[in-house]
């Protein structure tokens, strides 16, 4: 069961319990509680079983929706992840900006940005993982974070991208010690990159913002850029 399933399914277990203790001074049936107990259990044993903890995730995010910060911030940081993709020679295939958005494209978890990892995943097989690729690879789930601290001062989201990173290491058994030392190093570059684009980087947030196809949000990004970021 996922974290948010089950912070959800604990929370719901405490109203129950609350109205199982008090309902009766409001004149409430003990099998109202009962029934929405076995209601949440089946609804999360299907959430978990046959939906991978989506549904939770689902609900959290629609609520989070509401707020116009959310968002802003949820743009904003998929776009630095589409854009150092693109600077670094990364294809990007479709991006979402909610679960919802995910849910519909059938793109597992919040959505994001989905790009190419054919060479990253062809070099892991192999067992010989080039130094370029780490960099390149690192530096795109961090731009995420690095667009936040560029565009607000500093990041509220990104666990998923610290955590990729955090398994690339398990797998090459490295120490973390050294992961959080190439993570910042990440950041940094890729911040650098938006900062020394910043007005492609402003445009590729609005053609996401109106969630323009992918080739349509290329369009906006000149080829020059690439090649200049890479120098």
């Amino acid at each position: 069961m996922s974290p948010v399933t089950l912070n959800i399914v604990a929370i719901a277990i405490f109203s129950i319990t609350m109205m199982s203790l008090f309902g009766g001074i409001f004149g409430l049936s003990p099998a109202i509680p009962a029934a929405i107990t076995f209601g949440l259990m089946g609804i999360a044993t299907v959430d978990t079983l046959a939906l991978e903890g989506r549904m939770g995730t689902l609900l959290t995010d629609g609520f989070s929706q509401f707020s116009e910060d959310h968002r802003q911030r949820v743009l904003h940081h998929e776009a630095g992840h589409f854009f150092i993709a693109h600077c670094l020679g990364i294809p990007v295939t479709d991006y979402s900006l909610s679960a919802w958005e995910a849910f519909r494209k059938g793109q597992p978890g919040r959505g994001g940005v989905q790009f190419s990892t054919d060479n990253l995943n062809e070099q892991l097989q192999q067992g010989a993982l080039a130094a370029e690729t780490v960099e390149t690879y690192c530096t795109v789930w961090m731009a995420g974070i690095a667009a936040e601290q560029l565009v607000y001062g500093r990041a509220e989201g990104g666990f998923d991208d610290r955590q990729s990173l955090r398994i690339l290491w398990q797998q090459f058994q490295r120490p973390q010690a050294e992961c959080e030392v190439k993570s910042r190093w990440a950041a940094l570059k890729a911040k650098t990159i938006l900062e020394s684009h910043r007005d492609e980087y402003d445009a590729l947030v609005e053609a996401m913002n109106r969630r323009a196809p992918v080739d349509e949000c290329v369009e906006v990004l000149p080829e020059s850029v690439a090649i200049a970021s890479l120098t």
